[in-house]
C-alpha cells in the first residue's frame, strides 16, 4: 500500500471517522495556503548573539496597530501556531511568532528540524530560562520597531509559551498585556515582578493548570497587581487546538469560541 493517500482514499477515511485529525491538519494548512493577508519571515538579532527566525503576518488595516508576539506550545513553530498567528493578524493586529527552538535544532536548525513532535518537546525542555527571555525581549524590541505597528506590544502564548508569557509579565520587559492560555505561573516570588496587565484563559478539566490559579489570585490581589483568570467549564488543556478539531467535545468547542472572543475584546481595548 503507498505511503501517501490519495485525496479520494482521504475523503473515503473521513467519512468513515478514521482522520479526523487529519481533517483538522487540513483545516490549518489549508488556513495558511489561503491567507490573504501578506506574511514574512524575519531575523532577529539578540544582544547574546543569538538569531531567533520569526514569521510575522500583517492585518488588512487602514491605520497603525497594535503587535502581538505569539508564543508557541512546546511543540516549537509548527503550522498551528501559524495559523493561530494568522488568525490574530485577521482580527487586525500584526502578529508576530518567534521560534523558540531557533539554532537548537539538528545542524543549527529550529522547529523544522526536528523529526517529531516528541523531538521538539525534548528540545523545548532543553531551552535555557534566561535564553528565552531574553529571546523573547528581542523580539518585543523589534515588534515595537515594525513600522506598520503603534508601539504598543501584548504577549500571548500557549500551554508552554503560555508559561513563557507569563513569566515575561513579570520580566521587567514593557508590554501592555500578556494573554496566559493555559500555561503554568511562576512562584510568588517571581511575580512581585509583573509589571503588566496577565489575562488567564483555562480549562476547566485542567486541575494541574487551574489547581496553581487561587493562589496566583490571591498572591497578585495582594500586590495589586492585575490578573484576570477565567475557566471554561469542561475545557480541557489545549483547548484552543482541540477546538477546532473534528472530533472536538462540546466543552472544548466552546471553551475556543468563548476564549478567542474575550481575547479579542480585550485587545481592542489596549
Amino acid at each position: 500500500m503507498t505511503a501517501i493517500l490519495s485525496r479520494t482514499m482521504f475523503s473515503l477515511l473521513v467519512v468513515a471517522g478514521l482522520c479526523s485529525v487529519g481533517v483538522a491538519a487540513d483545516a490549518v494548512t489549508d488556513r495558511l495556503e489561503d491567507s490573504p493577508r501578506h506574511y514574512e519571515w524575519v531575523e532577529v538579532k539578540t544582544p547574546e548573539g543569538r538569531t531567533v527566525k520569526c514569521w510575522v503576518v500583517f492585518p488588512e488595516v487602514s491605520e497603525p496597530a497594535t503587535a502581538v508576539v505569539v508564543i508557541h506550545e512546546n511543540r516549537g513553530l509548527n503550522d498551528w501556531a501559524r495559523s493561530v498567528t494568522d488568525q490574530v493578524a485577521e482580527a487586525g493586529y500584526v502578529a508576530i511568532a518567534p521560534d523558540l527552538l531557533s539554532g537548537t535544532g539538528p545542524d543549527g536548525g529550529g522547529t523544522d528540524s526536528f523529526a517529531s513532535d516528541d523531538d521538539a518537546r525534548t528540545g523545548i525542555g532543553r531551552l535555557p530560562p534566561e535564553q528565552v527571555t531574553g529571546d523573547l525581549t528581542a523580539v518585543v524590541a523589534h515588534a515595537k520597531t515594525i513600522e506598520s505597528a503603534n508601539g504598543k506590544v501584548a504577549v500571548a502564548g500557549f500551554c508552554w509559551g503560555g508559561g513563557q508569557a507569563f513569566r515575561h509579565a513579570c520580566s521587567g520587559d514593557e508590554i501592555a498585556a500578556a494573554f496566559v492560555f493555559y500555561g503554568s505561573a511562576p512562584d510568588d516570588e517571581t511575580l512581585k515582578k509583573s509589571s503588566a496587565p496577565v489575562y488567564g484563559f483555562y480549562g476547566g478539566n485542567d486541575f494541574r493548570i487551574t489547581s496553581q490559579v487561587p493562589r496566583v489570585k490571591k498572591t497578585m490581589d495582594q500586590l495589586g497587581h492585575d490578573y484576570e483568570p477565567i475557566t471554561y467549564a469542561g475545557a480541557g488543556h489545549g483547548f484552543l487546538r482541540s477546538g477546532e478539531m473534528e472530533d472536538a467535545s462540546e466543552a472544548d468547542v466552546k471553551g475556543r469560541e468563548a476564549a478567542w472572543k474575550r481575547w479579542k475584546e480585550i485587545l481592542a481595548k489596549l
